[in-house]
């Protein structure tokens, strides 16, 4: 697919309720940590990236993930694996971009808004979500 079939979208990760201290970071192409960073008191981490959509949807870039013909996701790396040795935790986050519906991504494409998808960072244990997160929400904010 040549690349002028495809969008470029920006996409933010906003992780609510991050367990405090704890390292976390986008996982860069060579799968190491990329914008490492910490909640001090509780507030949310923030995560921009772009992708690019095409037809179908289908999305390519950096970040991008792929699992089978249609399943495509970004890792949010945790603890250890987002840099931090001391960390008791090795964990990733695995965050669905698949499944962002055609509307969004069509306003994101007209307006240049950022598509927000806001997952909650503690699981009930009270340790660092891992594994596949299911969004809270999604919506089109501004830049």
């Amino acid at each position: 697919m040549a690349r002028t079939d495809q969008n470029v979208i920006n996409l933010r990760i906003t992780i609510e309720q991050p367990v405090i201290g704890v390292l976390h970071s986008l996982q860069a192409k060579d799968e190491s940590p990329l914008d490492p960073k910490c909640s001090r008191e509780g507030e949310p981490l923030v995560f921009d990236l772009q992708v690019r959509v095409g037809p179908g949807p289908k999305f390519f870039g950096d970040q991008v993930r792929r699992e089978g013909p249609l399943r495509r996701f970004v890792y949010i790396r945790v603890g250890q694996y987002a840099g931090d040795p001391s960390s008791p935790w090795s964990r990733r986050m695995k965050i669905d971009i698949h499944d962002i519906g055609n509307d969004l991504l069509d306003r994101a494409a007209k307006s240049g808004g950022v598509i927000e998808t806001t997952v909650i960072g503690t699981d009930k244990d009270g340790t660092p979500t891992c594994a596949t997160v299911r969004p809270t929400g999604r919506r089109i904010v501004k830049r």
